[in-house]
């Protein structure tokens, strides 16, 4: 499942030795359920449970019974943004798309202007880091279908400056300026979910603790020099996420 992938992509990246992931280990703590649906998606269904509930329709009042993982996750989530010490920012709901292009995110309308705008600088910043993101198909509603939505429910009773998303990527093929229309492939979704980490070093502006990372290796690396002043080329390499 497209969605699925995103995540993995995500996940990978941010336990990975990159100097990115590094630096956003550091400084972000990031809190991962990967499925929530895999009594469904076990049976091939993307959208509906084995009970054939659409989950993310049910988050305002869940059942223990019949939506279980919505009831845990809520839960959690109230229970982290009642700590007070914890600042809760992000919640972000990954979905495959069956209609639209690209990937693209739907976010809320809020009566408080500064925070409308607030929440959509994410989308502007994943924009400019992952070619495949549309902000043209990204949007912000209040439409009554999706009240039951976790970007929907959450946005209403978190602490206003926690930003819910609902990040949408299409199960077909993307388009850009250069390259026309490009089919996904597990690569292009697994790329989606690292610029998704990367933006957030872009947001919490570390960009700069990166170039101080980098230093530091190499200074660490130069002092394991062989006899001959030598260094292995795989030892000094950072590869950047493509």
């Amino acid at each position: 499942m497209p969605a699925s992938y995103v995540c993995q992509g995500l996940i990978e990246f941010l336990i990975s030795e990159h100097s990115v992931a590094r630096v956003l280990r550091e400084y972000l703590v990031f809190k991962i359920v990967p499925m929530l649906n895999p009594d469904g998606v076990v049976l091939g269904n993307y959208r509906c449970s084995l009970m054939g509930f659409d989950l993310n329709r049910h988050w305002q009042e869940p059942s223990p019974w019949a939506h279980p993982t919505l009831v845990a996750t809520k839960n959690y989530l109230m229970k982290l943004d009642n700590d007070e010490n914890v600042l809760l920012d992000f919640y972000i709901d990954i979905h495959a798309h069956s209609t639209m292009m690209n990937g693209f995110m739907y976010g809320n309308v809020y009566e408080d202007e500064e925070r409308f705008e607030r929440q959509s600088v994410y989308p502007k910043l994943l924009c400019a880091n992952a070619e495949d993101f549309s902000m043209t198909n990204t949007s912000f509603n209040k439409d009554s279908v999706k009240a039951g939505t976790g970007r929907r429910f959450l946005g209403s009773c978190l602490h206003p400056k926690a930003h819910c998303y609902t990040l949408e990527v299409s199960f077909f093929s993307y388009n850009t300026i250069t390259q026309g229309t490009v089919p996904y492939t597990e690569e292009g979704y697994f790329k989606l979910g690292r610029n998704v980490a990367r933006t957030f070093l872009d947001y919490y502006k570390l960009n700069s603790l990166v170039v101080q990372t980098k230093r530091n290796n190499s200074k660490h690396i130069s002092s394991r020099k062989d006899s001959s002043g030598s260094l292995d080329a795989a030892q000094v390499r950072f590869k950047e996420s493509s």
